[in-house]
């Protein structure tokens, strides 16, 4: 390093070191701004200035030998020296000046910075708080998300739902239609269509004569066991008797007798009976027939006459008279023979050579017992005898019973019928009409 550099450079820290003093002496109560100096300016002007220092200092420093009057004057060197060091302190006034206006932005900058810093401080807060919303939004909206999506698929559901009662809907609409059809095809066979009757008028009407009346004839088979016997008494109060008697003891002769056991007879009866009716597409009804006519002879020639095909006829698979009503039912092999000649009401048959009778053609209606209900009925007038012993001849011992229980003193009456099925034998009992009467059929 040159000595001449180095020279400089203490005399650069002298002049710090000598500015630190004089500020501080300077400016003793506020010595507490001296830590805020800009130094970055302090060493500007010492860089500035440290030329002229260092030459003042090496003057300061020069031997009295060496100098003389005439190279330095002393008067000019003083005043050089003056004016440069009142320039340096007015230069360092300006630095304390703008040191002071440094101090002062310095300050407000400072509050600027603090506003700035509240004011992120607030905006931090306020993003913390919306962050906050924004999530609470966020499941809210996934909630509310989920919610639709459960609503969505139940609204589905239901609407599957609707879409399957709709067409189970539709599809007994259509059979409710086809059976509306099909009623509407019986109804066309009107009244007219039904077997002629003849009625004569007997005079006038009296009360309830409006009202339908249906006569039904029971015809009920009663399957016995064996060592039981049926006896029908012709006043229901002796029956009622000798069912309360319970036990009775019958005399056989000698010193021979049985005990019987006496029991009421329930018979199953139908009560309610629905049936479907619908027309038969093979079959038809001939009604209007003549009298005198035989059976044979009447079967036969309708025979012929509906199996040809010019009077609409076809191939006839069997006839039959109905003996209740005198009416022939006509049964043909194909299906639409039936309906073409229902279509002509009245039909001309030759029964004799040259003679035609005009016969009424009706579809006929075959029937289907759709309900059938039924219930236990008590026989008021007829008792079940039990616990017979095969002791003797079936007609000896059906004698001795009989009598027993036309006795009055055994409490008996007058018996009506009488049926014994003995040990061994299978015996049906045959019960009609509203009071029952029995026969046997083996």
């Amino acid at each position: 390093m040159n000595t001449e550099s180095f020279k400089l450079d203490r005399f650069k820290l002298l002049i710090i070191l000598w500015w630190r003093r004089w500020l501080r002496l300077d400016s003793q109560p506020n010595s507490d701004i001296l830590p805020l100096i800009d130094l970055s300016q302090l060493f500007f002007i010492i860089n500035t200035f440290s030329t002229t220092f260092y030459n003042l200092y090496r003057l300061a420093s020069i031997s009295p030998t060496v100098m003389c009057d005439e190279d330095f004057p002393l008067m000019t060197d003083t005043q050089g020296s003056q004016n440069t060091l009142d320039g340096i302190l007015h230069a360092i006034s300006k630095c304390k000046v703008q040191h002071n206006q440094l101090l002062k932005e310095q300050q407000d900058l400072s509050r600027a910075r603090d506003d700035q810093e509240d004011l992120a401080k607030q905006f931090r807060q306020r993003v913390v708080k919306l962050r906050i919303s924004l999530e609470e939004d966020d499941n809210n909206q996934a909630r509310d998300v989920d919610s639709e999506r459960k609503k969505i698929a139940a609204l589905h559901d239901e609407e599957s739902r609707l879409k399957r009662e709709i067409q189970r809907a539709e599809e007994e609409l259509q059979l409710e239609e086809e059976s509306a059809h099909h009623l509407k095809q019986q109804t066309d066979v009107s009244t007219a269509a039904v077997p002629e009757k003849k009625v004569v008028f007997t005079g006038e009407t009296g009360d309830g004569a409006n009202t339908l009346h249906f006569n039904v004839k029971p015809h009920i088979v009663y399957p016995m066991e064996e060592g039981t016997a049926l006896i029908t008494f012709d006043d229901e109060e002796v029956a009622q008797k000798i069912l309360s008697l319970r036990e009775h003891k019958v005399d056989l002769g000698g010193d021979c007798a049985i005990t019987l056991e006496a029991k009421l007879v329930q018979l199953l009866v139908p009560c309610q009976v629905e049936m479907d009716t619908e027309v038969c597409s093979r079959r038809i009804l001939v009604s209007n027939l003549p009298k005198k006519a035989g059976k044979d002879r009447l079967l036969d020639k309708l025979e012929i006459h509906f199996a040809k095909s010019k009077n609409g006829g076809g191939e006839v698979e069997e006839s039959d008279m109905l003996h209740d009503s005198g009416n022939v039912v006509i049964t043909f092999i194909e299906n639409n023979i039936a309906k073409g000649l229902t279509g002509k009401l009245y039909h001309d048959v030759e029964f004799e050579k040259g003679r035609k009778h005009s016969v009424k053609v009706t579809p006929f209606l075959n029937g289907e017992i759709t309900s059938f209900q039924t219930r236990l009925s008590a026989c008021g007038r007829t008792v079940l005898l039990t616990g017979i012993p095969a002791v003797m001849e079936q007609e000896n011992l059906q004698d001795l019973l009989e009598i027993h229980f036309q006795k009055s003193s055994n409490g008996g009456g007058e018996v009506d019928a009488f049926l014994y099925n003995p040990l061994g034998q299978h015996t049906l009992a045959l019960f009609e009409e509203d009071c029952p009467t029995e026969d046997q059929s083996q």
